[in-house]
């Protein structure tokens, strides 16, 4: 076991003398790298997004933008990261740093007034700059006002404005930060960063990170794993720290033992059998998004409503389905899509479909010292799916109401329904009333009605700051008549 280190900037630093709570955030400001920022502690703001070198998707290593207030310092022990300050290229002895591309676009469109938010700004903005495949559609030299020739997401030089969906700014303005996106232009050749894609990231390390009486511990195979687990039930186990870093920071948890699995090369695997999809559950929903490309289009759709993409490349399926939130995004989906769990521990591993999975608030089947390894979706998909998110805002909210469907409709008959619901009830759950009230029945405006009365009546619905029972029961029922009406048109053809 080595020392644990992280290499900033090019510079290997060791992790010592950081508690093993000690966030990225922390460990970076105490060095001295005080563009990081911290905000809201919690993932909200992006205030202090970093790079960290990760396996590729379409090239060996990808630079991917993360919250550094959420990531324990230890999580990032043999990997490398890239802070605003980093992003600059040093020049001779005496001269001032070069300006990177799309620090110079913030500086020169007024994409920085405080600039608080600004070195978060740049670090996103620079992954989705090194992202492979991003396509121009116009010259971006022709400046800012080309990208109204692209669509309000999307610049014409490519760039994807869900990008910075997570960073917030309170005083510049997003037009000229929006500016300054659509405005950088491709790599260079000689960028040393573009240049670093080309080869593979940093391998995953065991590290076993220990100050006073907490640990920060990773095995290097799931086995390892399992029966550490086994050994120390009690501890916490993070993928992303996506949710357990906000335990940290707003809530002041500690755990004796945390052990991350989010590098375990068991849980980052994703296959396509002939009757069904494996998702590994340590592999990110920007991973999961990218590998399948839409292959399965009611994941596609929940993907960019999934809080921004800053947690997006930190938060796994297993992650949001271990926590058992009766919010989370991602489970009225995989109710919808009929998906099963593969649970693993020391002794084996055993198959529960997910519509047995939770038991109560916060609670399910999953034993002391058991991991979920994977997600598996049965194969062929239902043509016919949506998924319906009511928030108060339009992206990087959560949930008041989520409702996922996945219908197979033939002759204008519904063969098979399958309704996922979030938000109204202690657990996930499906609406079982209101599938046998599809079932069997012609896709009409007649059905539809009727089985949205019985839809605004499935669950528990509560009141509280998001929404009040009487609402989420009505926003039940008008989502299926707001599929039927996307839908007959589709269907009737």
């Amino acid at each position: 076991m080595t020392e644990a280190r992280i290499t900033v900037n090019g510079k290997e630093t060791p992790i010592s003398p950081a508690a093993p709570h000690t966030t990225v955030l922390d460990f970076l400001r105490e060095r001295g790298l005080t563009g990081t920022k911290e905000g809201c502690a919690e993932g909200e703001c992006g205030a202090c997004s970093v790079l960290v070198a990760r396996p590729g998707v379409n090239k060996p290593t990808d630079w991917v933008a993360v919250n550094a207030c959420l990531v324990p310092a230890a999580a990032l022990d043999g990997q490398e990261v890239i802070t605003s300050e980093g992003l600059a290229t040093v020049g001779e002895p005496g001269t001032p740093p070069a300006l990177h591309p799309v620090q110079e676009e913030m500086a020169v469109r007024g994409g920085s007034q405080c600039g608080y938010c600004t070195p978060g700004f740049v670090c996103s903005m620079a992954a989705e700059y090194y992202r492979p495949n991003r396509c121009a559609h116009a010259d971006p030299a022709d400046g800012a006002d080309s990208a109204e020739s692209a669509d309000a997401e999307h610049g014409p030089n490519g760039f994807d404005l869900h990008a910075l969906s997570g960073n917030l700014c309170r005083c510049t303005g997003y037009r000229p930060i929006r500016d300054a996106a659509f405005a950088v232009g491709e790599p260079t050749e000689d960028d040393p960063l573009a240049q670093r894609r080309e080869q593979s990231p940093p391998a995953p390390v065991a590290t076993e990170y220990a100050q006073d009486d907490s640990a920060f511990l990773r095995k290097d195979t799931l086995a390892e794993t399992l029966r550490l687990l086994r050994e120390r039930p009690e501890a916490v186990v993070v993928a992303g720290s996506t949710d357990w870093g906000v335990e940290v920071n707003i809530r002041g948890r500690r755990a004796d033992c945390v052990v991350a699995i989010d590098r375990l090369p068991e849980l980052r695997e994703l296959r396509v059998e002939s009757d069904h999809i494996e998702i590994g559950a340590a592999l990110t929903l920007t991973e999961i998004e990218r590998r399948l490309d839409g292959d399965v289009p009611l994941l596609a759709e929940l993907f960019p409503q999934f809080a921004s993409r800053l947690i997006r490349n930190g938060a796994t399926l297993g992650g949001n389905l271990g926590t058992g939130s009766p919010i989370g995004d991602s489970p009225p989906v995989l109710l919808a899509l009929d998906a099963a769990l593969v649970l693993a521990d020391a002794d084996g591993e055993r198959e529960v479909p997910l519509a047995d999975y939770f038991t109560g608030y916060r609670q399910s089947v999953r034993r002391p010292g058991e991991l979920i390894r994977a997600v598996r979706i049965p194969l062929p998909l239902s043509p016919v799916t949506a998924f319906h998110k009511i928030a108060k805002r339009r992206f990087d909210d959560i949930s008041s109401v989520a409702v996922a469907f996945a219908l197979d409709i033939e002759d204008g008959i519904v063969r098979k329904a399958r309704i996922g619901l979030g938000g109204v009830a202690a657990t996930p759950i499906r609406a079982l009333a209101t599938e046998a009230a599809l079932e069997g029945r012609p896709w009409s405006a007649e059905t539809v009605e009727a089985a949205a009365r019985v839809l605004r009546g499935e669950g528990t619905p509560m009141d509280d700051h998001r929404a009040s029972s009487l609402y989420r029961s009505a926003m039940l029922g008008q989502s299926l008549r707001k599929l039927h009406a996307q839908t007959t048109e589709a269907v009737s053809s």
